[in-house]
């Protein structure tokens, strides 16, 4: 197995406390209502802590898929947070997991900063596919969009 990591980062004019509190202790409750095509989640294994798997339904091209995150780490004082994608549509074949290490802190305005640490734990050694990386930071991106949409109009 080979791990290669990548960084990204982005803005949002939500405060970080808030941005916080929705994208980790709420998201079992706001995603389904801020992103119509969320079914359900459903904690499959833990307490909510570290080493909880969660099962997260969702609708995509008329079809139910699913995906298994596990929470890895979750730092209320640093307002970080630490979860791996371990099954489901959302891993690739050539993936054993996909691990995404958040940390919000001030930005500008009043708003945050978050900072992802994204490391793909390949099978093999084989290199993420590029296609599907662009998919899926793609994807992600547009939850968050919708998720910060969600925080600012129920402010």
């Amino acid at each position: 197995m080979a791990v290669f990591n990548f960084e990204d980062q982005t803005t949002s004019p939500v405060a970080p406390a808030t941005l916080y509190q929705a994208l980790v202790k709420d998201a079992d409750n706001i995603v389904p209502k801020a992103v119509d095509s969320f079914k359900n989640v459903e904690i499959v294994e833990g307490n909510g802590g570290p080493g909880t798997i969660k099962k997260i339904s969702f609708l995509e091209d008329g079809e139910t898929k699913f995906v298994l995150h596990k929470i890895e780490t979750i730092d209320e004082a640093n307002l970080g947070y630490s979860y791996s994608i371990v099954g489901g549509a959302a891993l690739p074949d050539t993936a054993e997991k996909i691990t995404i290490d958040t940390k919000i802190s001030d930005g500008p305005n009043g708003g945050s900063l978050i900072k992802l640490s994204i490391s793909y734990h390949s099978k093999g050694d084989a290199p993420p596919n590029e296609d599907e990386l662009k998919a899926g930071k793609a994807k992600s991106d547009a939850l968050f969009k919708v998720i910060e949409a969600y925080l600012l109009a129920n402010a």
